[in-house]
């Protein structure tokens, strides 16, 4: 593998004729107010990354930066070969800024860190070295986490575990932005929301095989964090939804049937049973609030039932528009592959 390098540029790959190609890596940061950090941590990426013999490129996404990130990436993007500077139009939030630097990455391998220093650029050659391993992604551990015990770690610490025991991946550190991945893993997971604090369970959502290793973890430099207990009721909700996409989200008949069903029931058997008082007993119902729970029941199920209904037609929809397959192929071995390739 060839590379250019030229005075005050960092070597990215090149084909015989000279062509910048496509690098085998791509590190995505994104930023939000971090101008003192930017360029220490472009500096330790690419120390990091140039004895690995690894083309790799520098993607670094300012989310609506108000402090002059924006200007200093366009600054150094436009005097570097191995950087590119993402700038999006307003603050659209963490899980925004590490779509839009998937969908610009290039690079078949992945990585993902944050961008206030805390994480260690030295770590990414280990981490990319995992997935040759035959992994699909890999997950950084900060297991000597440098940040505070009562306002960062307790409630971290608390979080991984709710957040293993329902999605079924455990891993001790879901906060830690230091990952590596597949790119064609990357490109299956569609983000919204604030949903990558969950890319594990994502990524397991899709089949991946995953594992965590520890890396290291330093103590804030600069600015302030962006993150605190505010957070919390929006990783239930996103927890919510997740465990809701793990069980059914190819067949949400399933529970929205389920439930329908059983108020459906509940209200029909009540209903019988308010019958047989009024026209075997010639009891009064109409005062009874047994009635009134039957017709909350009936109503409530068949609403359940119909946003069930609702959903499968969504979920086809969804499915056959994009022409997504509700399946993955990891690989095709013997006589499957010729006649796949032919198709």
């Amino acid at each position: 593998m060839t590379f250019l390098q030229s005075e005050g540029q960092l070597p990215l790959s090149s084909d015989r004729n000279g062509a910048i190609s496509k690098p085998d890596i791509s590190v995505v940061v994104p930023i939000y107010n971090e101008v003192e950090s930017i360029p220490r941590l472009i500096e330790a990426i690419a120390t990091s990354l140039q004895p690995a013999g690894l083309a790799y490129e520098i993607v670094c996404v300012d989310d609506g930066s108000s402090d002059g990130s924006s200007d200093l990436l366009r600054q150094l993007a436009s005097s570097r070969t191995d950087l590119q500077a993402v700038i999006l139009r307003r603050n659209y939030g963490q899980t925004a800024a590490m779509s839009a630097g998937f969908n610009h990455a290039r690079g078949s391998i992945i990585v993902t860190m944050d961008g206030d220093l805390q994480n260690d650029p030295t770590d990414i050659p280990m981490l990319v070295g995992k997935l040759e391993e035959g992994y699909d992604l890999v997950s950084g551990w900060r297991k000597h986490r440098q940040d505070d015990a009562l306002t960062r770690l307790l409630p971290s610490k608390l979080a991984n575990m709710l957040i293993g025991s329902v999605t079924g991946v455990k891993l001790h550190d879901y906060g830690c932005s230091l990952k590596s991945y597949r790119a064609e893993l990357v490109h299956d997971l569609n983000l919204y929301g604030e949903l990558h604090r969950f890319l594990p369970a994502l990524a397991f959502i899709e089949g991946a095989r995953i594992t965590e290793v520890p890396v290291r973890h330093h103590a804030r430099q600069f600015g302030k964090s962006k993150y605190g207990l505010g957070r919390t009721f929006r990783v239930l909700m996103d927890l919510s939804t997740i465990a809701f996409m793990k069980k059914f989200l190819t067949k949400p008949m399933h529970v929205f049937g389920l439930f329908g069903l059983v108020s459906l029931a509940l209200g029909t058997l009540l209903g019988i049973y308010l019958t047989i008082l009024k026209l075997g007993f010639g009891q009064a119902i109409g005062d009874r609030p047994l009635l009134i729970l039957a017709v909350v029941l009936f109503i409530t199920g068949v609403q359940l039932f119909s946003f069930g209904l609702l959903a499968e037609l969504l979920m086809r929809t969804y499915h056959e528009s994009q022409n997504r397959p509700i399946y993955r192929v990891r690989e095709v071995v013997g006589a499957e592959e010729t006649t796949a390739k032919e198709a």
